[in-house]
């Protein structure tokens, strides 16, 4: 994949959007919310001396777990996914709402562990690996239920933390075996918000602090905190929870909603931060990139940690910082890379991507949830344009995707039957299934653009690359969760479906 910096992207950045300094022992810093934009809910985060890793859940997509490196907070890089066979990620009919939950991410003793949820499957299970890029383990699958299960290591000890029956309950394993050693103990209910969920345990000047989500991944979306002398309880709760939300008065009309999940993490300077998630509305109360992962400030006041001092958080922390500005263009020379999606396990037989294209061959329907031929990336930004050029070698459809759920995905693309071939723009939201807009072609190939602007997806068809003609456009919030359901976020890639088709790039721009 050839990436292209735009703006001096790499310079302005790295000087401007995310500056970090201490003077006189107190941290500043300049950067811009989300860190990490589009579908990458439920962030995880560990440090290992300098270097710092963020996972995120990834629910019906493979491979699955993306694991992302940075050594200032600031800028991410994806390094690779930990579930990338599917000896460790069955996904056989997952919809938008199974697979992967919330993971987490954990190092001790040089090994680095990664624990989730595999609800398709009903059960919790981890992987380990020396290296965070791979390759981890198969799974070593658990006995304590719940989901959004954690670890915590101390002495010698593997403390498991989840949430069976809507408790925060603890127990020790075996982290070789994953044996239970001890009765899983309820240590916590929250604050009595819905779904108390995303346990985390840390230690700081000998107290044990249990982070949790509750009020479900929402509007009414929280952190809360408690702490104890013992891993086990009893846990007080912190008199000002929830320590992050916006769900009140002087935020319910911001862009940034639904804050919670999140996780802590101290800095070698010895400032502390938590990342967590959230969403971004757009046209109303909608959002259809998905939840990201959103990073803050903690100090600690009194003996409990305080987020962001209290305040609303906001896009630009710290100052101002220039919007971020990608583009990049895939000539499918090579296998596709680590950022590249599918929808549940893919069959490797219906993909080759090498000598300058990609030949899909389409299987079943994006709609019938049963290994489609498909594969894409994340939407990142609410402006944005992909652009790809198709050939059918035979009767069938392909093209661009916007993709949500099953249930809720808009398609532009080549469609052929014998000599005909026209270009269609094909909606599906829900129960409304229908073929928007159709313009006859030549041949059966076109070079395909679909570009949003935040409001609209607009659709535009060229036969020689030059001449672009529009197909209409449709809105992002039909696409959005409160419309769609489910717990992903937006992605746009290629598909097919009965066709076999031959794709020759496939470019994106974001900003």
């Amino acid at each position: 994949m050839k990436r292209l910096s735009l703006i001096l992207l790499a310079a302005i950045c790295f000087l401007s959007a995310a500056c970090q300094s201490s003077v006189n022992g107190v941290t500043e810093f300049s950067f811009r919310n989300p860190i990490l934009p589009g579908f990458h809910p439920d962030p995880s985060i560990c440090r290992v001396g300098d270097d710092y890793y963020i996972v995120n859940s990834t629910f019906q997509y493979f491979p699955g777990v993306p694991v992302y490196h940075s050594r200032d907070l600031f800028h991410w890089e994806l390094i690779g996914n930990v579930l990338d066979r599917e000896t460790q990620l069955p996904l056989e009919k997952t919809t938008a709402d199974k697979g992967i939950y919330a993971t987490t991410i954990r190092y001790n003793e040089g090994v680095f562990y990664m624990i989730t949820t595999n609800v398709t499957l009903g059960r919790n299970f981890y992987v380990t690996a020396t290296d965070p890029a791979g390759p981890w383990s198969e799974p070593i699958w658990l006995e304590q239920g719940g989901i959004d299960p954690s670890f915590y290591f101390e002495d010698g000890k593997c403390y498991y933390v989840s949430n069976p029956d809507a408790t925060i309950t603890l127990c020790e394993i075996d982290p070789a075996t994953g044996e239970q050693l001890t009765e899983s103990r309820p240590i916590w209910k929250g604050m009595g918000g819905r779904f108390p969920e995303g346990p985390h345990i840390y230690k700081v000047k000998g107290w044990y602090y249990l982070l949790i989500s509750e009020g479900g991944t929402e509007l009414a979306h929280s952190l809360t905190v408690a702490r104890s002398r013992s891993p086990y309880g009893p846990y007080e709760a912190c008199p000002n929870n929830p320590i992050l939300t916006h769900c009140r008065h002087e935020t319910e009309t911001d862009q940034i909603q639904g804050t919670g999940h999140g996780d802590f993490v101290q800095a070698p300077d010895g400032s502390w931060w938590v990342v967590f998630l959230a969403y971004r509305n757009f046209g109303g109360n909608y959002h259809h990139l998905g939840r990201e992962t959103f990073l803050a400030p903690v100090r600690w006041e009194k003996g409990w940690p305080v987020v962001n001092d209290g305040k609303p958080i906001t896009q630009e922390m710290g100052g101002s910082a220039p919007r971020r500005t990608s583009e990049y263009t895939e000539s499918f020379e090579r296998p596709l890379g680590p950022d590249w999606l599918y929808i549940q396990n893919p069959d490797s037989s219906r993909y080759d991507s090498g000598n300058g294209r990609l030949i899909l061959q389409g299987s079943g329907s994006l709609s019938g949830n049963d290994h489609p031929t498909f594969v894409a990336c994340r939407q990142e930004s609410e402006v944005a344009s992909v652009e790809t050029e198709v050939l059918l070698l035979n009767d069938g459809e392909a093209g661009l995707t916007v993709y949500q759920t099953h249930e809720a995905h808009v398609e532009l693309a080549v469609r052929r039957s014998g000599n005909k071939a026209e270009a269609v723009v094909r909606n599906k939201v829900l129960s409304i299934d229908y073929t928007a807009a159709t313009l006859p072609l030549s041949h059966p190939t076109a070079h395909l653009k679909i570009t949003s602007d935040g409001l609209h997806y607009h659709f535009l068809v060229s036969e020689d690359g030059q001449d672009w003609k529009p197909m209409g456009q449709f809105r992002c919030a039909l696409l959005s969760t409160e419309v769609a359901g489910g717990f992903t976020g937006v992605t746009m890639g290629l598909y097919a479906e009965g066709a076999k088709a031959a794709f020759t790039y496939y470019s994106k721009k974001e900003k």
